[in-house]
């Protein structure tokens, strides 16, 4: 009598898919290799330069970190979907510079030297700068915070 499966026991079982790596959990793992990136957050001050379109629209600016090991794009919200179009781009030379072991800010300077124009836009020449962090470089970028939700009015609209 212990061994007998009740109704929905046996409903489940009926249920599982033939093959039982269907019925297995998954189990996630970190895959070695891959693309090697800069890291993408800092809190310290940054070098950036000015990228512009052909047009001389400012589409954002990529910066770097030699303290963090970090690059890369602050696209201005402005200039979209140009600007994430090219940051795309720029994001993946910053990708080929880092798989050369290259520092963030000779990744940088080497990028401004090398102007690539076109859809990514180039770096404007003689625009290399400092920013106390990457929140004032947003700002520049006018790139702002949403705003706070607002409070929901019961029964009201």
């Amino acid at each position: 009598m212990g061994d007998e499966l009740s109704d929905e026991e046996r409903r489940r079982a009926e249920y599982r898919w033939a093959s039982p790596r269907l019925n297995e959990d998954m189990q996630m793992s970190v895959v070695p290799g891959g693309p090697v990136n800069y890291t993408y957050r800092t809190e310290k001050a940054v070098e950036y330069v000015t990228v512009a379109n052909d047009d001389g629209l400012v589409l954002g600016y990529l910066w770097a970190c030699d303290a963090d090991d970090a690059a890369g794009w602050q696209a201005r919200p402005a200039a979209r979907p140009d600007a994430s179009n090219a940051g795309v781009d720029w994001t993946l030379r910053l990708r080929d510079y880092k798989a050369r072991d290259l520092p963030p800010s000779q990744a940088l300077a080497e990028l401004a030297e090398h102007p690539v124009g076109g859809l990514s836009g180039r770096v404007v020449p003689g625009s290399r700068a400092r920013a106390s962090g990457l929140v004032e470089l947003r700002e520049l970028a006018g790139d702002r915070p949403p705003p706070p939700p607002r409070p929901v009015v019961r029964g009201g609209y």
